[in-house]
């Protein structure tokens, strides 16, 4: 499948989530496989979790709009799910569910030479992060902040 027939396609399912108050988080197609699978990842617009009823509500008016779009002249499988779990902390609802777990803090070295953090996630306010370094608890400025991810405690 070519880049434009794929846009295309995405542009025909992105019509069909927002209907769902989805988004079309990622859609990969696999044409090395027989049959070509296309796997079509969404994410609710609100941020709640995906279940598993809701990848099976857009299986069919997904497929539905592929098939009316007659972009594909070739058999398919059909793959829905979710983003899953990122280690990437972003929301303020994953700041609160994994506080105290061990993170790694990728700094952007303006500041120091220092490029990376780890500890345990303490707190995250409007203007800083802070996170418990073998028990001392150090306060970043999220301007010097890159990203934020879980990982396991480094000695």
């Amino acid at each position: 499948m070519n880049k434009e027939n794929k846009s295309k396609l995405q542009d025909l399912l992105k019509k069909v989530a927002i209907e769902q108050d989805l988004e079309i988080y990622d859609l990969v197609i696999q044409t090395n496989k027989t049959p070509i699978v296309i796997e079509i990842i969404i994410k609710k617009t609100n941020g709640d979790d995906i279940s598993l009823n809701d990848c099976a509500l857009f299986n069919t008016p997904a497929s539905n709009e592929i098939e009316k779009s007659n972009l594909l002249n070739c058999s398919y499988v059909l793959e829905i799910s979710s983003q899953g779990v990122s280690d990437e902390l972003t929301s303020e609802r994953d700041f609160k569910t994994f506080k105290g777990f061990p993170v790694n803090v990728e700094l952007n070295q303006k500041n120091s030479n220092v490029k990376f953090l780890n500890g345990l996630l303490y707190e995250k306010s409007n203007d800083y992060l802070a996170i418990n370094i073998k028990g001392r608890i150090k306060k970043i400025p999220f301007d010097e902040v890159l990203k934020i991810s879980l990982c396991t405690l480094k000695d």
